[in-house]
């Protein structure tokens, strides 16, 4: 009896490397990935939104930025917390309690728009996964050059076809792909994506939020089930 071919779905994946919910949203997907391991397989793209476009490099406080941003209190913000550090441990992922502030994301999606066009199959999600780890469990600043170039050369990436440490420093210290990361954000803004994470499967199937991991696995199976 032959082997059964998984049907490839094509994810985009819409969200921002300082959105709590979207750190979520990649571990649920991926965990619902691995249960169809076999019958599905997921082809992966990153695609990028920024939550604070206009902020500064040092970033600000988290708690007052989110205070003035929502114009929840400080009691309420921490129970929300509370819940999103519930929701990733049950994921095994881990929301650091030391993570005070908040960063510019740009940079961070440039180089994911770099390794999107440059990189091997893989690549694109170590990097996002890495950078959620950073930020979240780590508390260290997306929008710092050293802890992203940190964070490229950990891939192992193949020297030889220019895809390495020397490469993304590059990438970082001029404006390339500065102009595609913009280009990709009015696009999705314009297909009407203003929240994150918007899962988009073959460019017509939209999966919004965190969902927990039974929701995108029911997700997944069913549009895999519609494909020719």
């Amino acid at each position: 009896m032959p082997a059964t071919v998984p049907v490839t779905l094509k994810i985009d994946f819409v969200s921002d490397v300082v959105c709590p919910w979207c750190a979520i949203g990649l571990a649920a997907l991926t965990q619902a990935a691995d249960r169809l391991a076999g019958q599905v397989r997921l082809d992966w793209h990153f695609q990028p939104f920024e939550l604070n476009p206009g902020m500064g490099p040092q970033g600000e406080d988290l708690l007052a930025h989110l205070a003035g941003k929502y114009g929840a209190t400080r009691e309420q913000l921490e129970q929300t917390h509370r819940q999103i550090a519930a929701r990733g441990a049950a994921l095994g992922f881990a929301f650091s309690p030391q993570r005070t502030h908040i960063y510019n994301t740009f940079d961070a999606h440039r180089l994911l728009h770099w390794l999107g066009e440059e990189g091997a199959a893989g690549q694109q999600l170590a990097f996002k996964q890495a950078l959620f780890r950073s930020y979240f469990s780590d508390g260290e600043n997306p929008s710092d050059p050293a802890v992203l170039l940190r964070l490229v050369g950990a891939l192992g990436l193949d020297e030889a076809l220019g895809l390495d440490e020397a490469r993304a420093r590059a990438v970082l210290q001029s404006g390339e792909y500065a102009d595609a990361v913009r280009e990709r954000e009015a696009f999705y803004q314009g297909q009407g994506v203003h929240s994150v994470p918007a899962v988009i499967v073959n460019d017509r199937h939209l999966i919004q939020g965190g969902q927990p991991v039974e929701a995108f696995e029911q997700a997944l199976r069913q549009i895999a089930a519609q494909q020719p």
